[in-house]
Protein backbone atom coordinates (compact mmCIF):
# COMPACT_ATOMS: atom_id res chain seq x y z
CA UNK A 1 0.00 0.00 0.00
CA UNK A 2 0.96 3.58 -0.23
CA UNK A 3 1.28 6.64 1.87
CA UNK A 4 2.53 10.07 2.32
CA UNK A 5 6.08 10.34 4.01
CA UNK A 6 5.83 10.09 8.08
CA UNK A 7 5.94 12.94 10.04
CA UNK A 8 7.89 12.74 13.32
CA UNK A 9 7.09 16.12 15.79
CA UNK A 10 9.45 15.21 18.38
CA UNK A 11 13.40 13.76 17.63
CA UNK A 12 15.81 14.60 19.83
CA UNK A 13 18.41 12.38 18.16
CA UNK A 14 18.97 9.30 15.78
CA UNK A 15 21.17 7.00 14.80
CA UNK A 16 23.73 7.36 17.31
CA UNK A 17 23.37 11.19 16.85
CA UNK A 18 22.45 13.34 19.54
CA UNK A 19 20.60 16.60 18.31
CA UNK A 20 21.45 18.46 21.20
CA UNK A 21 24.81 17.76 21.01
CA UNK A 22 25.48 21.54 19.80
CA UNK A 23 28.48 22.86 21.66
CA UNK A 24 30.51 19.80 21.76
CA UNK A 25 32.95 20.15 19.14
CA UNK A 26 32.47 18.33 16.16
CA UNK A 27 29.24 17.47 16.94
CA UNK A 28 27.99 16.99 13.62
CA UNK A 29 31.47 16.48 11.54
CA UNK A 30 31.98 13.98 8.82
CA UNK A 31 28.61 14.33 8.03
CA UNK A 32 26.95 12.29 11.07
CA UNK A 33 23.46 14.18 10.26
CA UNK A 34 23.24 12.87 6.93
CA UNK A 35 23.70 9.67 8.02
CA UNK A 36 20.93 10.11 10.71
CA UNK A 37 18.46 11.17 8.15
CA UNK A 38 19.16 8.17 5.80
CA UNK A 39 18.40 6.00 9.38
CA UNK A 40 15.12 8.16 9.26
CA UNK A 41 14.33 7.96 5.52
CA UNK A 42 14.51 4.23 5.92
CA UNK A 43 11.82 4.28 8.83
CA UNK A 44 9.16 6.10 6.32
CA UNK A 45 10.37 9.58 8.22
CA UNK A 46 10.30 12.22 5.43
CA UNK A 47 9.53 15.25 7.82
CA UNK A 48 10.78 15.71 11.25
CA UNK A 49 11.10 18.50 13.69
CA UNK A 50 14.40 18.15 15.66
CA UNK A 51 13.97 19.16 19.43
CA UNK A 52 16.11 20.66 21.47
CA UNK A 53 15.03 20.11 25.32
CA UNK A 54 15.78 22.76 28.52
CA UNK A 55 18.76 24.18 29.18
CA UNK A 56 19.92 27.60 29.78
CA UNK A 57 19.99 30.47 27.73
CA UNK A 58 23.47 30.04 26.54
CA UNK A 59 23.45 26.24 25.97
CA UNK A 60 20.23 26.04 23.88
CA UNK A 61 21.63 29.13 21.76
CA UNK A 62 24.64 26.75 20.90
CA UNK A 63 22.98 23.62 20.42
CA UNK A 64 20.10 25.49 18.07
CA UNK A 65 23.72 27.45 16.28
CA UNK A 66 24.98 24.42 15.68
CA UNK A 67 22.27 22.08 14.52
CA UNK A 68 21.09 24.86 12.43
CA UNK A 69 24.21 25.27 10.75
CA UNK A 70 24.53 21.66 10.55
CA UNK A 71 20.74 20.87 8.75
CA UNK A 72 21.85 23.61 6.29
CA UNK A 73 24.67 21.68 4.93
CA UNK A 74 23.28 18.90 4.61
CA UNK A 75 21.75 17.49 1.37
CA UNK A 76 19.16 16.14 2.98
CA UNK A 77 18.46 17.96 5.95
CA UNK A 78 16.15 21.17 4.32
CA UNK A 79 13.90 18.54 2.83
CA UNK A 80 13.31 17.19 5.34
CA UNK A 81 13.44 19.70 8.43
CA UNK A 82 11.07 22.92 8.17
CA UNK A 83 11.72 24.21 11.41
CA UNK A 84 12.29 23.12 15.27
CA UNK A 85 11.00 21.48 18.25
CA UNK A 86 11.71 23.78 21.64
CA UNK A 87 10.85 21.07 24.36
CA UNK A 88 11.52 23.52 28.03
CA UNK A 89 12.48 25.59 29.35
CA UNK A 90 9.01 26.52 30.10
CA UNK A 91 8.07 23.28 32.23
CA UNK A 92 7.55 21.86 35.39
CA UNK A 93 10.17 21.36 37.60
CA UNK A 94 8.62 19.20 40.06
CA UNK A 95 9.88 15.67 40.70
CA UNK A 96 8.51 13.93 38.15
CA UNK A 97 6.93 16.10 35.85
CA UNK A 98 10.24 17.33 34.95
CA UNK A 99 11.32 13.95 33.58
CA UNK A 100 14.72 13.79 32.55
CA UNK A 101 15.04 17.03 31.81
CA UNK A 102 17.34 19.52 34.12
CA UNK A 103 14.97 21.65 36.34
CA UNK A 104 17.41 24.20 37.43
CA UNK A 105 17.41 24.99 34.29
CA UNK A 106 13.51 25.37 33.80
CA UNK A 107 11.93 29.11 33.75
CA UNK A 108 8.51 30.84 33.49
CA UNK A 109 7.64 31.28 29.97
CA UNK A 110 9.67 34.10 28.38
CA UNK A 111 8.89 34.72 24.52
CA UNK A 112 11.98 37.04 24.60
CA UNK A 113 14.17 33.84 24.31
CA UNK A 114 12.37 32.08 21.72
CA UNK A 115 12.83 35.43 20.02
CA UNK A 116 16.83 35.26 20.60
CA UNK A 117 16.89 31.77 19.76
CA UNK A 118 15.07 32.27 16.26
CA UNK A 119 17.28 35.57 15.30
CA UNK A 120 20.17 32.85 15.38
CA UNK A 121 18.18 30.75 12.37
CA UNK A 122 17.77 29.87 8.95
CA UNK A 123 14.75 27.81 9.70
CA UNK A 124 12.09 29.03 12.84
CA UNK A 125 11.05 27.01 15.65
CA UNK A 126 7.79 25.81 14.66
CA UNK A 127 6.37 24.15 17.89
CA UNK A 128 7.24 24.73 21.85
CA UNK A 129 6.22 22.26 24.81
CA UNK A 130 5.35 23.92 28.09
CA UNK A 131 3.85 23.61 31.45
CA UNK A 132 0.61 26.13 31.54
CA UNK A 133 0.44 26.32 34.85
CA UNK A 134 3.43 28.52 34.70
CA UNK A 135 3.41 32.42 36.12
CA UNK A 136 2.59 33.80 32.21
CA UNK A 137 1.55 30.82 29.89
CA UNK A 138 -0.96 32.37 28.76
CA UNK A 139 0.03 35.67 27.41
CA UNK A 140 2.72 33.56 26.32
CA UNK A 141 0.85 30.85 24.22
CA UNK A 142 -1.36 34.10 22.37
CA UNK A 143 1.77 35.55 21.99
CA UNK A 144 3.34 32.07 20.44
CA UNK A 145 0.58 31.84 18.28
CA UNK A 146 0.42 34.86 16.92
CA UNK A 147 3.84 34.81 15.23
CA UNK A 148 2.50 31.25 14.27
CA UNK A 149 3.79 29.29 16.30
CA UNK A 150 1.99 26.03 17.31
CA UNK A 151 2.09 25.15 21.48
CA UNK A 152 2.12 22.28 23.60
CA UNK A 153 1.30 20.68 26.56
CA UNK A 154 3.76 19.05 28.59
CA UNK A 155 5.79 18.00 31.48
CA UNK A 156 2.73 19.78 33.33
CA UNK A 157 1.00 19.05 35.93
CA UNK A 158 -2.01 21.48 34.65
CA UNK A 159 -5.31 20.23 35.76
CA UNK A 160 -8.82 20.75 33.88
CA UNK A 161 -9.28 24.46 34.48
CA UNK A 162 -5.66 25.26 33.60
CA UNK A 163 -5.73 23.10 30.75
CA UNK A 164 -8.74 24.59 29.33
CA UNK A 165 -7.75 28.09 29.88
CA UNK A 166 -4.26 27.00 27.21
CA UNK A 167 -6.41 25.34 24.54
CA UNK A 168 -8.60 28.70 24.88
CA UNK A 169 -5.07 30.98 24.68
CA UNK A 170 -4.19 28.79 21.40
CA UNK A 171 -2.59 25.49 22.74
CA UNK A 172 -3.56 22.56 20.51
CA UNK A 173 -1.29 19.82 21.00
CA UNK A 174 -0.18 17.31 24.49
CA UNK A 175 3.45 16.44 24.03
CA UNK A 176 3.49 12.68 24.69
CA UNK A 177 0.57 12.62 26.45
CA UNK A 178 0.84 10.08 29.52
CA UNK A 179 4.54 10.80 30.20
CA UNK A 180 6.08 13.38 32.18
CA UNK A 181 4.34 12.91 34.90
CA UNK A 182 4.75 11.52 38.62
CA UNK A 183 4.12 8.10 39.62
CA UNK A 184 1.80 8.94 41.64
CA UNK A 185 -1.57 10.75 41.04
CA UNK A 186 -4.98 11.47 41.76
CA UNK A 187 -6.83 8.96 40.23
CA UNK A 188 -9.22 11.10 37.94
CA UNK A 189 -8.55 14.25 38.64
CA UNK A 190 -5.14 14.56 36.69
CA UNK A 191 -3.59 16.08 33.57
CA UNK A 192 -3.73 13.28 31.61
CA UNK A 193 -7.66 13.19 31.91
CA UNK A 194 -7.85 16.89 31.66
CA UNK A 195 -5.61 16.57 28.58
CA UNK A 196 -7.81 13.61 27.25
CA UNK A 197 -11.34 15.43 27.84
CA UNK A 198 -9.90 18.78 26.08
CA UNK A 199 -11.71 18.93 22.34
CA UNK A 200 -8.87 21.51 21.54
CA UNK A 201 -5.90 19.43 21.72
CA UNK A 202 -5.09 17.04 19.74
CA UNK A 203 -2.90 14.15 21.65
CA UNK A 204 1.24 12.82 20.91
CA UNK A 205 1.45 9.34 21.92
CA UNK A 206 4.58 7.12 21.81
CA UNK A 207 3.25 3.74 21.07
CA UNK A 208 6.41 1.11 21.81
CA UNK A 209 4.61 -0.96 25.03
CA UNK A 210 7.13 1.08 27.39
CA UNK A 211 5.67 4.11 27.68
CA UNK A 212 2.25 3.23 27.66
CA UNK A 213 0.92 -0.15 27.76
CA UNK A 214 -0.75 -0.95 24.80
CA UNK A 215 -4.62 -1.18 26.35
CA UNK A 216 -4.01 1.92 28.45
CA UNK A 217 -3.14 3.30 25.04
CA UNK A 218 -6.24 1.64 23.49
CA UNK A 219 -8.47 3.51 25.99
CA UNK A 220 -6.67 6.97 25.22
CA UNK A 221 -6.60 7.02 21.44
CA UNK A 222 -10.73 6.24 21.69
CA UNK A 223 -11.37 8.86 24.67
CA UNK A 224 -9.61 11.56 21.86
CA UNK A 225 -11.35 10.38 19.11
CA UNK A 226 -10.93 10.86 15.27
CA UNK A 227 -8.87 12.65 14.10
CA UNK A 228 -7.09 14.11 17.34
CA UNK A 229 -4.84 11.13 18.41
CA UNK A 230 -1.28 11.07 16.25
CA UNK A 231 2.11 9.57 17.07
CA UNK A 232 5.40 10.71 17.95
CA UNK A 233 8.26 8.73 19.47
CA UNK A 234 10.37 10.79 21.03
CA UNK A 235 13.63 9.43 19.73
CA UNK A 236 16.87 9.80 21.15
CA UNK A 237 20.21 9.22 19.90
CA UNK A 238 19.65 5.40 20.61
CA UNK A 239 16.99 5.58 18.28
CA UNK A 240 17.97 2.87 15.38
CA UNK A 241 20.84 1.82 17.56
CA UNK A 242 21.99 -1.05 19.51
CA UNK A 243 21.78 -1.57 22.84
CA UNK A 244 24.44 0.46 24.79
CA UNK A 245 25.34 3.80 25.96
CA UNK A 246 24.43 7.10 24.09
CA UNK A 247 24.80 10.60 24.39
CA UNK A 248 21.63 13.36 25.34
CA UNK A 249 22.02 16.85 25.55
CA UNK A 250 24.91 16.74 28.12
CA UNK A 251 23.52 13.44 29.53
CA UNK A 252 24.67 9.79 29.08
CA UNK A 253 21.72 7.19 28.58
CA UNK A 254 21.53 3.69 28.46
CA UNK A 255 19.76 1.92 25.88
CA UNK A 256 18.26 -1.37 27.17
CA UNK A 257 17.83 -4.70 25.89
CA UNK A 258 14.32 -3.86 25.62
CA UNK A 259 14.47 -0.59 23.78
CA UNK A 260 13.41 1.47 27.15
CA UNK A 261 16.26 4.74 27.64
CA UNK A 262 17.02 5.72 30.89
CA UNK A 263 19.76 7.60 32.71
CA UNK A 264 21.89 5.00 33.94
CA UNK A 265 20.67 3.68 37.67
CA UNK A 266 17.48 5.94 37.24
CA UNK A 267 14.22 4.93 36.89
CA UNK A 268 12.21 7.31 35.04
CA UNK A 269 12.37 7.46 30.84
CA UNK A 270 14.71 9.45 29.06
CA UNK A 271 13.15 9.85 25.55
CA UNK A 272 12.64 6.57 23.75
CA UNK A 273 14.31 4.09 20.68
CA UNK A 274 11.27 3.91 19.21
CA UNK A 275 11.12 4.41 15.19
CA UNK A 276 7.79 5.96 13.88
CA UNK A 277 7.47 2.66 11.45
CA UNK A 278 7.67 0.55 14.09
CA UNK A 279 4.88 2.50 16.11
CA UNK A 280 2.45 2.50 12.79
CA UNK A 281 3.22 -1.83 13.19
CA UNK A 282 2.51 -1.89 16.89
CA UNK A 283 -0.87 -0.21 16.89
CA UNK A 284 -1.75 -2.93 14.22
CA UNK A 285 -0.16 -5.72 15.82
CA UNK A 286 -2.37 -4.57 19.06
CA UNK A 287 -5.10 -4.24 17.70
CA UNK A 288 -5.48 -0.74 18.15
CA UNK A 289 -5.78 0.66 14.52
CA UNK A 290 -5.76 -1.09 10.89
CA UNK A 291 -3.05 -0.14 8.46
CA UNK A 292 -4.63 2.89 7.17
CA UNK A 293 -5.79 4.34 10.54
CA UNK A 294 -2.29 4.06 11.96
CA UNK A 295 -0.31 5.24 8.80
CA UNK A 296 -2.69 8.67 9.22
CA UNK A 297 -1.66 8.75 12.67
CA UNK A 298 1.85 9.41 11.33
CA UNK A 299 1.21 11.19 8.87
CA UNK A 300 -1.93 13.05 7.68
CA UNK A 301 -2.76 14.34 11.39
CA UNK A 302 0.89 15.27 12.39
CA UNK A 303 1.12 17.31 9.13
CA UNK A 304 -2.47 18.73 9.07
CA UNK A 305 -1.45 19.87 12.85
CA UNK A 306 1.61 21.63 11.14
CA UNK A 307 0.38 22.58 8.32
CA UNK A 308 -0.80 26.21 9.28
CA UNK A 309 2.59 26.92 11.25
CA UNK A 310 3.88 26.07 8.17
CA UNK A 311 1.99 28.41 6.10
CA UNK A 312 2.39 31.38 8.90
CA UNK A 313 5.84 31.38 8.30
CA UNK A 314 5.95 30.92 3.92
CA UNK A 315 7.02 27.49 4.21
CA UNK A 316 5.44 24.45 1.99
CA UNK A 317 6.59 20.72 2.76
CA UNK A 318 6.78 18.04 0.48
CA UNK A 319 5.46 14.84 2.03
CA UNK A 320 6.95 12.40 -0.56
CA UNK A 321 5.19 9.14 -1.05
CA UNK A 322 6.29 6.07 0.67
CA UNK A 323 5.14 2.35 -1.15
CA UNK A 324 4.85 -0.49 2.16
CA UNK A 325 4.68 -3.87 1.99
CA UNK A 326 1.75 -5.77 3.35
CA UNK A 327 3.37 -6.57 6.42
CA UNK A 328 4.08 -2.54 6.93
CA UNK A 329 7.96 -2.87 6.38
CA UNK A 330 9.01 0.24 3.90
CA UNK A 331 9.87 -1.11 0.35
CA UNK A 332 10.23 2.47 -1.78
CA UNK A 333 10.27 6.40 -0.71
CA UNK A 334 10.08 9.04 -2.80
CA UNK A 335 10.65 12.96 -1.71
CA UNK A 336 11.31 15.04 -4.90
CA UNK A 337 14.54 13.58 -6.26
CA UNK A 338 15.63 11.11 -3.40
CA UNK A 339 14.20 7.85 -4.20
CA UNK A 340 14.88 4.84 -1.97
CA UNK A 341 14.46 1.18 -2.07
CA UNK A 342 14.47 -1.13 0.99
CA UNK A 343 15.01 -4.65 1.40
CA UNK A 344 12.58 -6.62 3.29
CA UNK A 345 13.71 -6.54 6.91
CA UNK A 346 13.50 -9.19 9.43
CA UNK A 347 10.92 -7.68 11.46
CA UNK A 348 11.43 -7.25 15.19
CA UNK A 349 8.57 -5.84 16.39
CA UNK A 350 8.27 -4.45 20.20
CA UNK A 351 6.61 -6.65 22.48
CA UNK A 352 3.74 -5.25 24.93
CA UNK A 353 5.36 -4.82 28.04
CA UNK A 354 3.87 -4.56 31.58
CA UNK A 355 5.08 -1.39 33.19
CA UNK A 356 3.75 1.14 34.70
CA UNK A 357 6.70 4.24 34.03
CA UNK A 358 6.05 7.07 32.64
CA UNK A 359 9.08 8.87 30.68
Amino acid sequence: MKSAGLVDLQVNGFGGLDFNAGGTPGAFAGGRIDQAFEALLATGVTTLLPTVITATGPLLEARFAALDAAISASPLGPAMCPGYHLEGPFLNPAPGYAGCHPAEAMTAPDYALVERLERLLSRPILLITLAPELPGAEAFIRRARAAGKLVAIGHSAAGFAETAAAAAAGATLSTHLGNGLPQILHKLANPIFAQLAEDRLMAGFIADGIHLHPQALKVMIRAKGPGRAMLVTDAVSAAAAPAGLYPFASMTVQRGADGAVRVPGAESLAGSSLCLDAAVRNLVAWGIADAATALAMASAAPAALLAPALAAHGLTQDLGELLWSEQLTLRELRLGPVERRYPAPALQPVAPVENDHAG
